[in-house]
């Protein structure tokens, strides 16, 4: 079994109408996607809109969902400056957080060498384990293979979430770590590919509203019915696509998911920009193609 579960959402944080943190709906939302079938949730990371988040905003975040729900909650702490995710960290253990995830510093474009200085430094802060979190399309810089690899020798760096979108490098890093160092798909599309290559499961953000499809596409994978993964996979084609994109980016369309489906969202903080005005009937589409009762 996965440490973490095996279908994880990247939980979307809910403000209320004037732009204030809602924590209230956090809770609500956190135990629907629990009962929706997700495993596991991280909150305050990139899906969560961590870059406009105060600390003291991601550490109440991190409280409540970790007080609604019984399933491993991953923190998101990571940040540019590395005093900084030290000190997120930190408060993000003493918070009851089970875990955190900790993104590749983004902008600064360090160094491999800072890289791996980066993630020693953010690792010894707390004795919770820790997700790498590879995601060169908005970070601007790669972790290699090495640095994964070297990474991963650390006590508690136990898992990869990888949006490099390379499942080829992907394979190579699965091949050479420990057993027990874990991989997680951190790009929905590509799920299905890195299962084929040693990936445990899936941070998702389709998971919002179709973990049970994806549950059973793993499922599938897993007990060798690859005909009836490929199956699903095709069907959530549309949830892959709608999730982001250059007039909607993550997690523009989820929030407007759950509105639809009934659940604490709001509306994004700036700089994310308005929901475009064709978005709901795209999304109610999606739900329709998916059966959900109401579309």
């Amino acid at each position: 079994m996965a440490r973490f579960g095996q279908v994880l959402t990247a939980m979307i944080t809910p403000f209320t109408t004037d732009g204030a943190l809602d924590l209230e709906g956090a809770d609500k939302l956190a135990k629907w996607l629990v009962e929706s079938g997700n495993e596991g949730l991280v909150v305050a990371g990139t899906t969560g809109e961590s870059p406009t988040l105060t600390h003291d905003e991601q550490i109440a975040l991190i409280e409540t969902v970790s007080h609604a729900v019984d399933v491993p909650v991953i923190a998101g702490t990571g940040s540019n400056d590395t005093r900084a995710a030290v000190e997120l960290t930190e408060r993000a253990t003493a918070a009851g957080a089970d875990a955190v995830l900790v993104v590749t510093p983004y902008y600064n474009r360090p160094s491999q060498a800072g890289i791996v200085a980066h993630f020693e430094a953010v690792a010894s802060s707390t004795d919770l384990p820790v997700m790498m979190y590879d995601i060169p399309g908005r970070t601007g810089r790669k972790m290699s293979t090495d640095t994964v690899l070297q990474l991963a020798q650390l006590a508690n760096v136990v898992a990869l979430k990888d949006a490099a979108g390379n499942p080829a490098e992907t394979a190579l890093v699965i091949a050479q770590a420990d057993a027990d160092f874990e991989v997680y798909s951190g790009d929905d599309a590509l799920t299905l590919p890195l299962l084929s290559v040693g990936a445990v499961g899936v941070v998702g953000v389709a998971t919002h509203w179709a973990a049970g499809e994806v549950a059973a596409m793993i499922s599938a994978f897993s007990q060798g019915n690859v005909a009836e993964a490929r199956r699903l996979n095709q069907r959530l084609l549309e949830s892959w696509d709608i999730e982001t994109g250059d007039a909607r980016p993550n997690p523009i369309p989820s929030k407007t998911m759950m509105r639809l489906l009934g659940q604490p969202g709001g509306q994004c903080r700036l700089p994310m920009g308005p929901e475009p005005a064709e978005l709901e009937d795209l999304c109610r589409k999606v739900l329709s193609n998916l059966g959900r009762p109401g579309f």
